[in-house]
């Protein structure tokens, strides 16, 4: 019998700190958190888990991913209202903080874009810091699968945060040999 309240002790700031650093939002992250731990329960009802961290961050980064892309879909059917609506009450603030800003939503957003197990294998990666053996034990891939997919998802991303970089860094890029 597995021990729920000790599971979500012991592993929630771990499933916490994952869906939070894709979606910088208290509710969205909350929601994603007890999804995350629901596909859990009904996960271990079937099998048998053995690697409780790797189970709830690879859940947790897919359910959040799922949220970014509604979240996008949802965002690009109500843009020209909240561009009208939003236009005259911008706040100034520091460039170096909006710029920053500006890219991780960039980012957040070209990862609801690409292919779904492109972006997990790029968040395992890149946000939490996993090996390519430690992501291939998780998602039953080989050491040579993550890194074809990590590739992958890294060209996605670079073709759709190109459009968003300054005119004068893509310039100098492309000056380079």
């Amino acid at each position: 019998m597995v021990d729920w309240s000790q599971i979500v002790q012991q592993h929630g700031p771990l499933v916490w700190t994952t869906v939070y650093r894709l979606l910088r939002h208290d509710a969205d992250a909350a929601d994603c958190f007890q999804r995350t731990f629901m596909a859990a329960l009904v996960l271990s009802r079937t099998e048998t888990i053995h690697n409780w961290p790797g189970l709830l961050r690879q859940l947790g980064t897919a359910r959040a991913l799922e949220h970014l892309r509604q979240r996008l879909r949802q965002t690009q059917r109500l843009r020209p209202l909240i561009e009208e609506s939003t236009a005259t009450c911008r706040l100034p603030r520091p460039e170096q903080a909006a710029v920053e800003s500006e890219l991780s939503e960039h980012l957040r957003l070209a990862l609801a874009q690409i292919d779904s197990r492109q972006a997990q294998v790029f968040c395992l990666a890149s946000l939490d810091g996993l090996s390519y053996a430690e992501i291939a034990g998780q998602l039953g891939l080989t050491v040579n699968h993550v890194g074809v997919l990590l590739n992958r998802a890294r060209q996605g991303l670079r073709e759709r945060l190109r459009s968003h970089e300054p005119v004068g860094a893509r310039q100098s890029a492309e000056v380079k040999p």
